[in-house]
Order: structure tokens, then C-alpha cells, then sequence
């Protein structure tokens, strides 16, 4: 690895000093961490993380490597804007390892930077709150320039950066050594999956439960997505501000009553604001596999993994709206429900990859309504 001596410039004129790792070069992005202990590659290939500089801050990175099961990406392009850890191992040490992470980086282009005090950013974000920053080789002086003029997060719309340009279908499982139990079979449903950045295992979580999937781009129209004949349409997760993409909430709303209708991450809000709700920007969001959550129905507490920055005003919903889940940390909105649309969202992944399987049962759930 090389000791090159590498920055990460918040816009607060805040610098961290490291070394480079992975691809050489200046990148800019919106500052955040994430709090997952374990399922980094999961992190890094995740499309959500578009625009953003992401902070790991378990301890060691590159332990195990990567390999192509594990990528949640769809295709061969990472979408993240760089990467910051602690400290990165200097050996790979897993039977199911295909490369070493800075290869892996170097490979699709991304910048990284270790040997920075993770826990002091995570502290510093946490007070300050998420911000733009520029990471790279060049001087601190010239970086805080690069990261007070990079485009703020509210109002930018990625989607559009990561959103496939055809639709596809989509047929891969869950390995079978991977595979978690399934309580109900859709015996061949049609789902459309609007792609706003959707994670791989999302679509594998369908097919195990024997669905056939179609992927279609976000800018597919109500009518396009209508004229596939879907027994249920899916909104995926997916980065960047959710009222910038006034196309998806019109689609939505065009959608609303058709088809039985469930979204994750990103597509919870978008169902939101075509209900006629309103989305604001978190301080710091919520990143991370150990994220507390209660279902108001049952009085269940479920540990889930969440990838978000905005969030549903509860306060704006519509009357016939109802809130169906809350975050322990903070009582913000975690998930919500229009049974007169058969429609109904969470705010975090019940996918997990990487996480755990409290929430899987949801899968379940929208499956079951597909009959």
C-alpha cells in the first residue's frame, strides 16, 4: 500500500489527514457514516451511497475481501464517491475472497483514505451534522475550496445518475447456502420493480419467493409501467433528495389504487409525497445494520439495516394514512400504510445485505397480497 499522504476536507474548513488507497485522484461528496460493523463490500457497491463520501466506522476494513456474490450493485459501476476507514488489513484472509479491497477500488475508480480518526469524524458529522467535503492528494487549502463549491444534497436528484436506461428481467436466486426460509410462494406473480437505485438482493428477495420480476427504469411513465401487466409494482430504495424527482412522484401517483404497491428506502418517500406528504433532510441520517424499530401494530422491536439521509414528515400525512413503524432513536418515520390503495412502504431495508433478517417477513407480506 502506498503512504502517500492523502486529505478528507469537510466545508466547515474541519481536515482529517491520511493516506491513499484504492484509485488516485480528487473526489467530492456529501460526508456521512455508517455504523454497520461487518458487510463493507455490501456498503461500498450499494447504489444509495450515490454522491456521498462514505465513513466506515467499524475499526478494521478489508479483512475478507471481496467477491461478486456479495455486490449489491447491479452491473459492474459503484456509484459512491470515495471512501474513509480507520484502518485497512493488510491481508485478506477468506475462503470465499476473489480480490483484495484496494484492487477492488482502484479497479471501478474509487478513492479511498485510511489512517483517519473515524471515530473523531463520526463525532464531528454527529454534532455538525452531515456536510459536502473533498478527499484526495491535493492540498488541504485547495480541497475546502473543492468542497464549499460541490452541489448541495438537498434538491439534487442521482437517480437519474443510477437508474438502469432499459428495462430488464431479473431471475437470480439467493444462494441456496445464503438462502434465508420464505413463508409464502407467489407461484409466478408479475412484479415491476421501478429501479431508483435498487440494491441486487431486494430483486432476490422476490425470486425466492418465486415471482417473476421486471426491472424498469425511473423514468418509466404510470402507463409504461401499467402496460407490463404487473400483479404488484415494488418502489426501490435509491439516493439523493426524494422530492427533486417530481417524474417518480408523479408516476406514483398515477399508480396509486391500480396495484397492490410496497417500497423500501427511498421509494417509502416517494410513495409518501404522491400521497400529498411532505420529506426534510435528517441532520446526520441513519446508516447502518443495528438501527431500532418498532411496528405499532404488534409492539415488535426489530434491528434493522438503513441507508438514509431524509425522511417522512409524520406530521404531513394524509388523514387516511397511517403511521405503521417508528424509529426508537429518534420517533421518526420508519414505515407507513394506505390500505385503501393497498399500498404500504418502510423506511428501511428489510432486505438487510448486510443486516439482519428481523424484517424479511415483509416480503412475505406483499407477496401475499399479489393473489
Amino acid at each position: 500500500m502506498s503512504a502517500e499522504k492523502s486529505y478528507l476536507v469537510l466545508a466547515d474548513g474541519t481536515v482529517f489527514e491520511g493516506k491513499a488507497f484504492g484509485a488516485r485522484g480528487t473526489r467530492t461528496g456529501e460526508a456521512v457514516f455508517t455504523t454497520t460493523m461487518s458487510g463493507y463490500q455490501e456498503v461500498i457497491t450499494d447504489p444509495s451511497f450515490a454522491g456521498q463520501v462514505v465513513c466506515l466506522t467499524a475499526p478494521e476494513i478489508g479483512n475478507v475481501g471481496v467477491n461478486a456474490v456479495d455486490s449489491e450493485t447491479i452491473g459492474s459501476k459503484l456509484h459512491l464517491s470515495a471512501l474513509v476507514i480507520r484502518s485497512l488489513s493488510p491481508i485478506t484472509s477468506n475462503w470465499r475472497s476473489e480480490q483484495d479491497l484496494p484492487a477492488y477500488l482502484t479497479e471501478h475508480g474509487i478513492v479511498g483514505i485510511t489512517d483517519v480518526d473515524t471515530r473523531k469524524l463520526t463525532k464531528h458529522l454527529r454534532d455538525h451534522g452531515a456536510q459536502n467535503c473533498a478527499l484526495g492528494t491535493e492540498s488541504p487549502e485547495a480541497l475546502l475550496k473543492r468542497a464549499k463549491d460541490a452541489s448541495s444534497m438537498t434538491g439534487l436528484d442521482l437517480v437519474k445518475v443510477v437508474t438502469p436506461k432499459e428495462p430488464y428481467a431479473f431471475s437470480e436466486s439467493t444462494p441456496e447456502e445464503f438462502r434465508p426460509p420464505v413463508s409464502a410462494n407467489a407461484q409466478g406473480a408479475h412484479i415491476v420493480a421501478i429501479d431508483y437505485g435498487m440494491k441486487r438482493n431486494i430483486l432476490r428477495s422476490f425470486v425466492d419467493r418465486e415471482c417473476k420480476v421486471t426491472v424498469v427504469p425511473a423514468t418509466f411513465t404510470a402507463d409504461q409501467v401499467l402496460a407490463l401487466n404487473p400483479d404488484g409494482i415494488f418502489l426501490s430504495n435509491g439516493p439523493g433528495d426524494p422530492a427533486a424527482t417530481t417524474y417518480a412522484i408523479e408516476t406514483v401517483k398515477n399508480l396509486l389504487g391500480k396495484t397492490p404497491l410496497f417500497g423500501i428506502c427511498l421509494g417509502h418517500q416517494l410513495l409518501a409525497l404522491a400521497l400529498g406528504a411532505k420529506t426534510y433532510k435528517l441532520k446526520f441520517g441513519h446508516r447502518g445494520a443495528n438501527q431500532p424499530v418498532k411496528d405499532l401494530d404488534t409492539g415488535k422491536i426489530e434491528i434493522t439495516s438503513q441507508n438514509h439521509g431524509f425522511c417522512v414528515d409524520v406530521a404531513s400525512l394524509p388523514k387516511h394514512v397511517r403511521t405503521t413503524h417508528v424509529h426508537l432513536n429518534d420517533g421518526t418515520s420508519e414505515g407507513l400504510a394506505a390500505a385503501d390503495l393497498r399500498a404500504f412502504s418502510v423506511q428501511y431495508h428489510p432486505e438487510a445485505a448486510a443486516g439482519p433478517h428481523d424484517s424479511l417477513h415483509l416480503f412475505d407480506r406483499f407477496v401475499k397480497t399479489l393473489g
